[in-house]
């Protein structure tokens, strides 16, 4: 199972990267070949780390749509934002960095991983270590407020999508 859905994601971001080059559409009858057997032997070698890396119940397309409204939607609008705030801290020079801990309350590693990334991807705010016990989350952050801020201060909406996703 992990070679097929491997295999088709490989084929798809593939056509994307190769888009135009063509003369059947958007691609070559070979490019469309090729791209098939790369994908095929692409997914053949990596199945292993798929499989430890990302469960089954993610490649369910209803959590794949989810993950495209979050990335488009809430994601973006939040990177906007905080490009905004970064870029008046910088100019402006008001800013209080420092660590602080959050507990999301996540049991899944898939929803750790993904907050953390999306932590990590906002401009002015850095995972740096996750307790795996208790799953916190130790986050830089470049505007400190409170030194004991809840989900809601420093990732706002991001939980509660994530949750939706993977849990």
């Amino acid at each position: 199972m992990y070679i097929l859905i491997s295999a088709i994601w490989y084929y798809i971001l593939y056509l994307f990267l190769t888009a135009g080059s063509g003369s059947i559409g958007l691609w070559s009858s070979t490019e469309l070949l090729l791209g098939l057997v790369i994908s095929i032997i692409t997914a053949f070698f990596t199945q292993d780390f798929i499989k430890r890396r990302f469960p089954l119940y993610l490649f369910n397309p209803y959590r794949i749509f989810l993950f495209i409204i979050y990335a488009v939607g809430p994601f973006f609008i939040s990177m906007a934002k905080a490009n905004i705030d970064v870029a008046y801290r910088v100019i402006t020079g008001r800013i209080n960095p420092g660590i602080v801990r959050i507990s999301p309350d996540f049991t899944k590693d898939a929803s750790i991983t993904m907050l953390a990334n999306s932590i990590t991807l906002t401009p002015g705010t850095l995972t740096v270590d996750i307790n795996p016990e208790t799953h916190d989350l130790y986050i830089h952050w470049i505007n400190v407020t409170n030194p004991t801020p809840t989900c809601k201060d420093i990732c706002g909406d991001f939980p509660v999508w994530v949750r939706r996703i993977t849990e």
